[in-house]
């Protein structure tokens, strides 16, 4: 039996603040930038020294309506909304995010292999790479609640077992994210520190953290202090427009109090070398429409969502 060493322990006794020891960018990046890859040298460069990218327009307005068509239409079926798949919002008895959206639907099942993002994944990612993860996040107006500020990859490793820092994740705008309206917010550079967060992973943690989070969440000091260093990168855009970033990235996101709601599919793409092996901080593994345990790697077609011209 192999044993992995553990270079990023979490859910210990007390918080830890550890710099990153993995790349950003993954070596053959470089190559593929110099090759005319999707990624020019100097956003890979930007990329490595932020943690994030945006691309304006990555889908076309006819693509946009269909999707997000088909996301009204998964969070109006009555038997999805019973599925484990759906969480609830617990203020406005509205779904807030449904996962595993490319088993669910042929239209999402179509994005998540779309060569606009195999490719640019593929490229940070130096290999080719799976769906770990992918979701839609439905933000409604008035009432829909925030996301606290957290590192995806603390979750991954803690209790999904991805052993390195080597999943990309994609946030594609189905409607406008507007600067009052809870949009992704980022603190620049916070990837290169991991914060290896404070307390025990309860039995069945998912099941109250994808409404509200708690394990897993850093200090108000640590927090205070990575915000300082890097301020925070608030992310607005037009509907089509996409932001990927690295999966050590501090973020988070606030309440959504206006009328205007605001909808993003999320996916996550892991190198196909850094498989999940037994959850490194939990007492067992999350389900699998959390944490896919399907590493087959994505093609990369062409788009099916628009109407051909």
């Amino acid at each position: 039996m192999i044993t992995l060493t553990d270079r990023y322990p979490t859910r210990g006794n007390a918080e830890r603040v550890i710099d990153r020891t993995d790349p950003v960018v993954w070596p053959s990046a470089q190559d593929a930038a110099a090759g005319g890859g999707p990624w020019s040298a100097q956003e890979l460069a930007a990329y490595e020294r932020h943690g994030f990218r945006s691309v304006e327009e990555l889908l076309t307005p006819a693509e946009v309506t269909a999707f997000r068509t088909e996301m009204d239409r998964l969070a109006a079926d009555r038997a999805l909304r019973d599925d484990e798949r759906a969480v609830i919002e617990p203020a406005s008895d509205e779904v807030r995010s449904i996962f595993e959206i490319h088993k669910i639907s042929d239209l999402f099942a179509g994005l998540v292999q779309d060569v606009r993002l195999v490719d640019r994944a593929r490229s940070l990612l130096g290999s080719e790479v799976y769906v770990h993860q992918s979701r839609i996040n439905i933000k409604p107006g008035y009432r829909g609640s925030g996301f606290y500020w957290h590192s995806d990859f603390e979750t991954w490793h803690a209790e999904d077992g991805l052993p390195r820092m080597r999943a990309v994740s994609v946030s594609i705008a189905l409607t406008d994210n507007r600067d009052t309206n809870g949009s992704l917010m980022i603190m620049p550079g916070s990837h290169l520190t991991f914060v290896g967060c404070a307390g025990a992973t309860p039995a069945d943690n998912y099941k109250t953290s994808l409404r509200m989070q708690e394990a897993g969440t850093p200090s108000d000091h640590a927090l205070a202090r990575l915000a300082e260093r890097h301020g925070i990168h608030l992310f607005t855009g037009p509907a089509g427009s996409a932001t990927w970033f690295d999966s050590n990235c501090m973020h988070g996101s606030g309440d959504n109090i206006t009328p205007w709601p605001r909808s993003n599919v999320f996916i996550v793409f892991n190198s196909v070398d850094n498989t999940p092996r037994d959850p490194f901080a939990a007492p067992v593994r999350r389900p699998g429409f959390i944490a896919a345990r399907d590493f087959t790697p994505v093609r990369g077609t062409a788009s099916r969502a628009a109407p051909a011209r």
